[in-house]
Parts: structure tokens; sequence; C-alpha cells
């Protein structure tokens, strides 16, 4: 009998390895609600907030980022929903 080939695994983003896309120096969440065009980097296109995975960042920066686009959307500097 003919061995058959080891599968083989599908190479894709490696788990644990978040780029911080949001801190500078390492000091600290530089997210403000006043930076929009930062916020707008983790929405969809029909306004909804990336998740943690695809946004790549890590758990206190998705809270930050998620405070931030909640009060922008309050203030009327993001919209709601998608045009």
């Amino acid at each position: 009998m003919a061995q058959q080939p080891a599968k083989r695994r599908r190479p894709g983003p490696s788990k644990g390895r978040f780029t911080d896309r949001c801190t500078k120096d390492k000091k600290g969440p530089i997210v403000d609600y006043k930076e929009v065009e930062l916020l707008r980097k983790f929405l969809t296109i029909s306004s909804k907030m990336m998740s943690r995975k695809r946004a790549g960042t890590n758990a206190r920066e998705q809270r930050d980022i998620r405070r931030a686009i909640k009060r922008a959307r309050f203030l009327a500097l993001l919209p709601f929903t998608g045009v």
C-alpha cells in the first residue's frame, strides 16, 4: 500500500500576536474621540466596529477604541450607520 501524504496545515495568522496600532512608544493608548481618521480604521464599510481579531488590537486597546467610537458617534463626528 502506498502511504498517504501528511496533511499540511494551512498558513494563517498566528494566535496571540497582536500589532499595537494605537500605542505610541508602549506608554499607553493614544485613542481619542477627536481623532476621527484613526477611529475610521477600526470601522467596517457599514460603520460597524471591527472585532479584536480583525483589527489586530489587544483587549485594553479594544476597550479604549470602543469607548472613543461611541463618544465620537454621540457628538456626530462618526456615523451610526454606513452610507
